[in-house]
């Protein structure tokens, strides 16, 4: 059997006061609004979700220990963007050997990274 594709959720005390983050601030288009829940596609067959922690499977936790990762081929465009935004703990760019990257924190507290694969054969493996 094989998956369609995945959709990765978070938890939140309040999607109300953090949807405008993820549809404003990134850019993310809305798919499906359950009220509970609120779905976006990142990019084709790639889904991300925000849960209300108080009604969800799952509750929301003051620290959480997970990492979202936009791969992106201009970095410097979405550091630029995070930048104008005002994100929390927005992080320099770095480039290391595998890719060019750096990281910032929702309104929430959860962690974001934005990444460019440097070698064309290693970003191959997820086209």
């Amino acid at each position: 059997m094989q998956p369609g594709y995945a959709i990765t959720f978070f938890y939140y005390d309040d999607i109300a006061a953090i949807a405008r983050f993820y549809e404003d601030t990134l850019g993310f288009e809305l798919v499906l609004d359950q009220g509970m829940a609120r779905i976006y596609r990142i990019a084709p067959g790639s889904f991300f979700g925000i849960v209300d922690g108080n009604r969800g499977h799952l509750r929301h936790q003051p620290q959480s220990a997970v990492l979202l990762t936009i791969v992106a081929e201009d970095v410097a465009g979405w550091h630029a963007r995070m930048q104008a935004a005002g994100v929390a703990k927005l992080g320099p760019i770095q480039t290391g050997t595998y890719c060019e990257h750096f990281f910032f924190e929702d309104p929430a507290g959860y962690a974001i990274e934005v990444q460019r694969f440097r070698d064309p054969k290693v970003a191959a493996l997820f086209a």
